[in-house]
C-alpha cells in the first residue's frame, strides 16, 4: 500500500493545472496548498494553535537544522516530527540538499533561490576571501561544517533518509545538489549527475525500509536555467526506480532561477513528470508566482518568505505589500487588510501594530506573521476554490491587477 494517495478532482483548462487531494497517515491536503515552513520543528513566532488557525494544513521541517539540533533520535523517541512539535496534521521534510546550496556556494554571497537583478555584478566586487563556504561536495555525499560551532558531518544520500526516518514525517525528499543559478553549465550537468546518482541511492535506502510504507519520498527535479538540463532532469527522475521497479511518490522541482524563466522551467518539468503523481516547487511563496506555479501544475508550494517578511514588519495587503513600522501608519487604526480573516486584522490596528515593532515588542512578530501566513493560505486557498469553480482566470486576473499596481 502506497504511503499517500493521490486524487486529481479538476483539471484547469489548456493549462497543467489541477485541484486534488494528498492522503497521508496524518490527514488529508487539499491541492493546491501552500505547505508552511517550520524549519526547527517550529513556525516562528507561532504556537501550532494559531498556524492551524491560519488555515494551514502542512508543515514542512529541515532535516539539517533538525539533525544538528535536538537530534534526529530525541525526535524519533518523543513519537516523530508531529507529536515531538504538538502539530496533528500532515509534516514534510527536506532533505539538506539546499544546505549545499546555502552554506556552500551561496554562503556570505547574497544569492538566494531567485536571481535577483544585478546579483552578478554585485558579486564581481566581493573579494573571494569574504565568501567562505562550509560545505564541500564529493561524488558520494557532502561535508556540512557546523554553523553552530564547526563541527563536521557527512550527509550521504542513505544518511539524509536514515535522519528523515528517524524525523518520521508524512512526506520526505531524495538528497540532491541544489546548484546556484550563476554556476556555469558544465557545473550544472555534473551537480546534475550527482543529483541523479543521489536520488537512485536514496530511492533504493528508503524502499528497503520498512516505513516507506508510511512515508512518501518525493526525487528531486534540478538542472538549473537551461532547458535541455531541466527536460534531462524530469525525465530521469520520473523513469527513476529501485531495483524492485518502484519508483518516487511524488516529485519536487528544485534548484535556482531568475525570476522571468521560472515560469518557463517549471513547465518544462511539468510537461514531463507524471501526472498522477503530486508536485512540488520548493522554495517559491510570492503571490504572483504562486498563480504561475498552480497554472503550469504544481501542487505543493513551501517558503519561509510569509514569517521572515512579518518579523521585519513587511506585511501583505491586497494593494501589494506594505512596510508597517513606516510613519505614516503609527496613526492608521484600521486593519493590515481589512479584507483578511485573521486574528491580527480582526482584532488589533495598523497603528498597534506598529507601535508594537517600534517598541521591539515580541507580539509584533506574531501578529504580523499571523497575517501573512493567513494572507498566503488563503490565497492558494481561493486559487482551489476558483479552480473548481471554473473561475480561476478571472480570479488571478482581478487579483493580481489589485496586487501588482
Amino acid at each position: 500500500m502506497p504511503a499517500i494517495k493521490f486524487t486529481i478532482e479538476k483539471k484547469l483548462e489548456g493549462t497543467l493545472g489541477r485541484a486534488g487531494e494528498i492522503e497521508t497517515k496524518n490527514g488529508v491536503i487539499k491541492t493546491p496548498a501552500f505547505v508552511t515552513v517550520g524549519t526547527k520543528a517550529t513556525v516562528k513566532a507561532l504556537n501550532p494553535d494559531q498556524v492551524k488557525a491560519v488555515g494551514a494544513q502542512v508543515v514542512l521541517a529541515n532535516t539539517y537544522h533538525l539533525y544538528l539540533q535536538p537530534g534526529h533520535g530525541i525526535i524519533e523517541k518523543a513519537g516523530g516530527l508531529g507529536k515531538f512539535m504538538n502539530w496533528t496534521g500532515p509534516t514534510m521534510t527536506d532533505s539538506g540538499g539546499f544546505q549545499v546550496f546555502s552554506l556552500g556556494a551561496a554562503y556570505g554571497k547574497g544569492i538566494g533561490k531567485l536571481l535577483k537583478p544585478n546579483t552578478e555584478k554585485l558579486l564581481n566586487v566581493v573579494p573571494e576571501e569574504a565568501k567562505p563556504k562550509l560545505v564541500d561536495i564529493d561524488h558520494d555525499g557532502a561535508m556540512f561544517r557546523s554553523h553552530l560551532d564547526g563541527s563536521a558531518h557527512y550527509f550521504t544520500p542513505e544518511r539524509s533518509i536514515e535522519i528523515q526516518h528517524g524525523i518520521g514525517a508524512d512526506i520526505i525528499f531524495a538528497f540532491d545538489e541544489c546548484t546556484s543559478p550563476m554556476e556555469p553549465f558544465a557545473y550544472q550537468r555534473q551537480a546534475l549527475d550527482r543529483t541523479h546518482r543521489w536520488g537512485k541511492r536514496s530511492l533504493e535506502y528508503h524502499r528497503s525500509k520498512p516505513i516507506s510504507e508510511m512515508q512518501a519520498l518525493f526525487g528531486i527535479v534540478q538542472g538549473g536555467r537551461h532547458e535541455e538540463l531541466r527536460k534531462e532532469s524530469a525525465r530521469a527522475t520520473a523513469e527513476m526506480m529501485d531495483s524492485r521497479g518502484v519508483g518516487f511518490d511524488g516529485y519536487g522541482i528544485g534548484g535556482s532561477f531568475a525570476k522571468e524563466d521560472m515560469e518557463t522551467a517549471v513547465r518544462w518539468v511539468n510537461e514531463i513528470l507524471p501526472e498522477e503523481k503530486p508536485r512540488h516547487l520548493l522554495g517559491i511563496g510570492e503571490p504572483e508566482d504562486l498563480f504561475m506555479a498552480v497554472e503550469n501544475g504544481c501542487d505543493l508550494f513551501d517558503c519561509t518568505g510569509p514569517t521572515r517578511l512579518g518579523r521585519t514588519g513587511t506585511v501583505y495587503t491586497r494593494k501589494g505589500k506594505i512596510h508597517i513600522v513606516n510613519t505614516k501608519y503609527r496613526d492608521d487604526h484600521t486593519p493590515i487588510d481589512a479584507d483578511c480573516d485573521c486574528d491580527a486584522c480582526a482584532n488589533y490596528s495598523r497603528a498597534y501594530i506598529a507601535h508594537l515593532f517600534h517598541g521591539k515588542e515580541m507580539l509584533a512578530g506574531t501578529l504580523a506573521s499571523i497575517h501573512n501566513l493567513r494572507f498566503i493560505v488563503k490565497l492558494v486557498d481561493d486559487m482551489r476554490t476558483a479552480l473548481l469553480d471554473d473561475t480561476f482566470f478571472e480570479f488571478k486576473e482581478n487579483f493580481l491587477k489589485e496586487y501588482l499596481k
